[in-house]
């Protein structure tokens, strides 16, 4: 049921973005007088489509294989590649009749439209529910750093002052592209000493194996035990059993631990911070632990055995962690909203330019799968609007690029035919697209090779 959540999900905002996309090709073109010939969401492979009807010139339909949608524009090469219609003299209402100049409006037109979305998603988004974040200089107890974060220095109780000199007003500055992307030089306050770290290039490669979770996170007090039937991992599946009431047993529940405990000492280090039990706890794995708790007026000695992952299978209650919010007006709001869609489009481009270069690895690259997994498996409108929002931004910029096939690919083209004064030669277009293809199918597979491996943690 999660899986069709969250495919559901992805289903429907690719869908509605594409659409989109597609409208805007389609738009441009009729004002300029091109006939289209069609209008597909998904392609209709082999012919093959769930349904179609036709008003004017235009069919619109739905194929049956969802990887994107298309137009079919009279007079051009594109993905149907008609070469048939192309032996035929050039027809006024054809692509190939127009200016090139009103060809690359054609062109730009599905990017444009997808800028556009992102940037009025992100508008609404701000204007309906404001901002909401921890303030920087709020987390007196500093942060917590994962794997990813010590082994850029970090240590916990730093306080995070600065990146690139410029102070730090949002916890969430530290997990933003200026920092994953952006190899910046951060200043922390380590025992009332000022220290800087150099956040290396390849972070974002780490970010991939271990997870953002184990990049840094604030540094919170851990108040008791809330749950003690919490799930384990697959692998662990022989330290617990489930009974007829579907009860997930851990090491800690065998041992006695109870939610509502207080924590007080692990092996005899005392507990304050959740990262104080963590750290302790996964240090001792396969051991049999000294668990100190307090219960009911009496302090308790419990002794669960840690798992093969460094968890005996609790979760802790903590400290809230300070928030403020913001509201914008709705004019304030399209400040912010067109901030968030240009960032968001920068980002893209730092990206695919890191991975060109070689300094962040190709292995980044995500399918509809991983897509998938950040839509999640539960469904909430705010959470929906804004990853369909990042699509919509990752679009315009990938669609953008000089691939052909791709809307970049021709707009280069065109680019070269204004230069030149003439058109490229229908043989080099039709090859281009051959190529285009090729390109596009090996990213492609690539890319679901990635999601797949990952699923199976290689």
């Amino acid at each position: 049921m999660n899986g069709l959540i969250m495919a559901g999900q992805l289903l429907l905002g690719l869908s509605i973005l594409v659409i989109l996309h597609e409208l805007g090709h389609f738009l441009a073109a009729r004002a300029f007088g091109i006939k289209v010939e069609k209008f597909y969401l998904f392609f209709d492979a082999w012919g093959f489509k769930l349904f179609s009807f036709k008003i004017g010139d235009t069919e619109y339909g739905m194929g049956w294989l969802p990887l994107g949608g298309y137009v079919k524009i009279s007079g051009m090469i594109d993905e149907s590649m008609d070469v048939e219609q192309m032996a035929l003299p050039p027809q006024p209402w054809e692509f190939r009749s127009k200016p090139a100049w009103q060809r690359l409006i054609v062109m730009l037109g599905g990017i444009v439209v997808n800028v556009v979305v992102g940037i009025f998603i992100f508008w609404m988004l701000t204007f309906n529910y404001g901002e909401t974040f921890i303030p920087n200089d709020r987390l007196t107890n500093g942060v917590h750093p994962g794997i990813i974060g010590k082994e850029i220095g970090l240590k916990d109780g730093d306080k995070i002052l600065a990146i690139n000199g410029q102070k730090v007003i949002r916890f969430e500055e530290i997990i933003t592209s200026k920092v994953l992307l952006g190899n910046p030089k951060l200043t922390i306050s380590r025992n009332g000493k000022a220290i800087d770290l150099i956040v290396p290039e390849s972070v974002l490669n780490s970010i991939s194996k271990h997870g953002i979770e184990e990049f840094i996170e604030p540094r919170v007090v851990a108040h008791k035990i809330s749950q003690v039937t919490a799930p384990l991992k697959s692998s662990e599946k022989s330290s617990w059993f489930k009974d007829k009431e579907e009860k997930i047993y851990t090491p800690a529940y065998d041992a006695g631990v109870k939610a509502g405990d207080s924590l007080i000492s692990v092996n005899g280090k005392a507990i304050r911070f959740r990262d104080d039990f963590t750290t302790v706890v996964e240090a001792s794995t396969g051991k049999t632990i000294a668990l100190k708790v307090w219960r009911n007026g009496t302090e308790l000695t419990l002794n669960p055995k840690v798992t093969n992952d460094g968890k005996i299978g609790v979760l802790i209650a903590m400290a809230k962690l300070p928030t403020q919010h913001i509201d914008y007006t709705f004019f304030e709001s399209f400040g912010v909203g067109t901030t968030k869609g240009w960032t968001t489009f920068a980002d893209n481009g730092k990206g695919i330019w890191k991975m060109i270069t070689g300094k962040v690895s190709a292995r980044n690259i995500s399918s509809p799968i991983g897509i998938a997994k950040v839509y999640g498996s539960e469904f909430d409108w705010y959470n929906f609007w804004r990853l369909t929002g990042l699509i919509s931004m990752a679009l315009a910029f990938m669609n953008l690029l000089p691939i052909p096939a791709l809307d970049g690919g021709h707009v280069v083209f065109l680019i070269i035919e204004m230069i030149k004064g003439k058109p490229l030669g229908d043989k080099f277009m039709e090859r281009a697209q051959v190529v285009g293809f090729v390109i596009l199918l090996s990213l492609m597979v690539f890319a679901f090779g990635n999601d797949i491996l990952k699923i199976f943690n290689k």
